[in-house]
C-alpha cells in the first residue's frame, strides 16, 4: 500500500536530529547519531552538513569535534529544519500543463492546497524546544 504523506529520510534524519543534538550537553558526531537512528553515518554527515549551512548547527572538527546546536531551540520551528532539508516549499497543483479540469471544481487544487497548508501551519506551530 501507498504511502499518502512521504516524509524523507532526510528529513526525518535531520528533525530527529536536531533533537538529539539540542538535549546533548557535549557535541555529538555522525557516528554517535548513527547508533541511535540506525542510518548510516554517511547520510548522517551530509543532511548534517545541510543544517550547518543554514546556521541550525555548528560542526567542529577533531576527536572532541562533533555537532552542536547554534540557534535557540525556542526559536525554531520544526518548518525551519525541515525546509533546511527539503528545500522552499513548491506546491504544484495541477500535473496537467493545459491545467484541464472535466469539473468545475479542480480535485488536485481544493485538496493538495488544503494538506499543504495544514502541514506547513503544524510544523510551523512546532518549536524545536517542544521536543526536548
Amino acid at each position: 500500500m501507498a504511502n499518502i504523506i512521504n516524509f524523507s529520510d532526510a528529513a526525518s534524519i535531520g528533525l530527529h536530529s536536531m533533537i538529539l543534538i539540542a538535549k546533548s550537553d557535549k557535541p555529538l558526531n555522525a557516528i554517535e547519531l548513527s547508533k541511535q537512528l540506525g542510518n548510516s553515518k554517511h547520510h548522517i554527515g551530509k543532511v548534517l552538513q545541510r543544517l550547518v549551512k543554514d546556521g541550525l548547527l555548528s560542526s567542529y572538527r577533531g576527536p572532541t569535534g562533533g555537532f552542536t546546536i547554534s540557534v535557540d531551540p525556542k526559536e525554531v520551528t520544526l518548518y525551519e529544519v525541515y525546509e533546511s532539508i527539503e528545500g522552499k516549499s513548491n506546491i504544484k497543483l495541477c500535473s496537467f500543463d493545459s491545467h484541464f479540469c472535466p469539473t468545475d471544481k479542480c480535485i488536485r487544487k481544493n485538496l493538495i492546497k488544503r494538506l499543504s497548508d495544514e502541514f506547513i501551519s503544524y510544523m510551523t506551530s512546532q518549536k524545536l524546544s517542544d521536543y526536548l
